[in-house]
């Protein structure tokens, strides 16, 4: 990813929401194709075999076998076939948003990658069809697993975040705020300290840190003290107090969070990494 993404900005992409409307194996039709319309979800292709074109905002491509192609929602878009051997292709409509975004419209992600494990691919799309034809809440958390899956293959190949889609004065109050409190997390940090900072009132300054982050001021301040002594611990020997200090925490209370956020308490998980190593 690019040096100008933010924190805040990575981590606020990373709450999209998804949802699979509809995932299928198709061995298309002669009458396969459209011109020219703009979609309002996003579409997967993985093509088996056969040959055909798809056209993105006027930039024609022809996908080839082992092809995964990312055809965004919001963008002018056409296909169609080249040849009788029609495209034999997995496919997947989705939607991605952040917020009231498209996810695409904040994120920028190649169209297509040659995969690497096709095999590895070709099963994540069978278990994706499967699972919605399932109507439990297991099968819901395992298709969002997998489509965050492959979300995540497309961005690890030149994905990264707009420069523009950040430029809003808000956003960058509140980036300002998680900047200052990462430098500071070893202080006392109120509310209307950290409103100040960002120039609201405390009231319109929680509400608006909820919009953006997903959870409230000091349970955000809270989870980057633990993953700071989470690092503390895995990575020096400073003494439990001492790490309890940089993080700016009692270290009653710190054993307290550590344990309730974590699962262990600070020796224990130090002990566990120290095993690992």
């Amino acid at each position: 990813m690019v040096k100008n993404e933010t924190y805040f900005s990575k981590k606020y992409i990373a709450n999209a929401q998804l949802d699979v409307l509809i995932v299928q194996r198709t061995k298309v039709p002669t009458t396969w194709g459209e011109t020219d319309f703009i979609p309002e979800f996003n579409k997967f292709y993985f093509i088996q075999s056969g040959t055909g074109f798809v056209k993105v905002d006027g930039q024609v491509y022809y996908p080839n076998p082992g092809e995964l192609y990312l055809l965004p929602a919001g963008t002018k878009q056409s296909y169609g076939i080249t040849s009788g051997n029609t495209y034999d292709k997995f496919w997947c409509h989705f939607s991605a948003k952040v917020g009231e975004a498209h996810l695409y419209d904040l994120v920028e992600a190649p169209l297509f990658i040659k995969v690497k494990h096709p095999e590895k691919i070709k099963e994540q799309f069978e278990q994706l069809i499967r699972l919605n034809g399932e109507n439990s809440i297991a099968s819901l958390f395992e298709i969002h697993a997998i489509l965050l899956q492959l979300i995540a293959l497309m961005l690890e190949n030149g994905g990264h975040v707009k420069s523009q889609s950040f430029s809003n004065p808000s956003f960058e109050k509140i980036d300002h705020v998680i900047n200052y409190v990462e430098a500071h997390l070893a202080e006392s940090l109120s509310i209307e300290e950290m409103a100040a900072i960002a120039g609201f009132h405390p009231n319109y300054f929680i509400q608006l840190f909820k919009q953006f982050t997903g959870t409230s001021p000091i349970r955000f301040l809270n989870q980057l003290r633990m993953e700071r002594a989470r690092h503390l611990l895995a990575t020096t020997n400073r003494s439990i107090s001492e790490i309890a200090d940089m993080v700016g925490i009692e270290v009653s209370y710190f054993s307290r969070m550590f344990r309730e956020q974590i699962g262990f308490a600070p020796s224990q998980y130090r002990e566990m990494i120290v095993h690992k190593k």
